[in-house]
């Protein structure tokens, strides 16, 4: 991979390229506040730096650890290097509702297993197990 701050400058769509998101993703996140518009020079088009390219990376990374876009912003408030506890606190809260989203999936996986396994050993004309616990609200009693 090349150094970024070697690059030329690039038009949004090399940008794009560069990053691996669509044109309209960083017109998105330009709407958003998450990026800068570059300047346009008289009668020329925008060129985008090595900058705005770590930025996008950063963006994405942040997203695919869970985080929102409000919450990435937030982050990008504290990149400088110098918000460490700030940044630590956003991590910790991020984890916390991982962890919460975790046990809800576990309590979930709980509960089909069970009604799947149900329905494996009912025979005849009974209602199906899974069908009628959903229609009886039974699994959100128990999740």
């Amino acid at each position: 991979m090349n150094d970024i701050s070697d690059r030329e400058p690039m038009t949004i769509g090399a940008l794009a390229r560069a990053a691996g998101v669509n044109v309209e993703t960083i017109r998105f996140y330009q709407r958003k506040g998450l990026m800068p518009e570059p300047d346009r020079p008289l009668g020329s088009i925008r060129r985008y730096s090595g900058d705005e390219l770590g930025r996008i990376r950063f963006i994405k990374s942040a997203q695919r650890l869970g985080f929102s876009l409000d919450e990435v912003a937030d982050l990008l408030e504290l990149e400088d290097g110098t918000h460490c506890q700030q940044a630590r606190e956003q991590g910790r809260k991020k984890l916390a509702d991982v962890r919460a989203r975790i046990a809800d999936l576990k309590r979930i996986e709980t509960v089909l297993a069970d009604l799947v396994a149900r329905c494996s050993t009912t025979r005849g004309r009974v209602r199906c197990p899974l069908i009628d616990a959903l229609h009886e609200a039974w699994p959100a009693a128990r999740i």
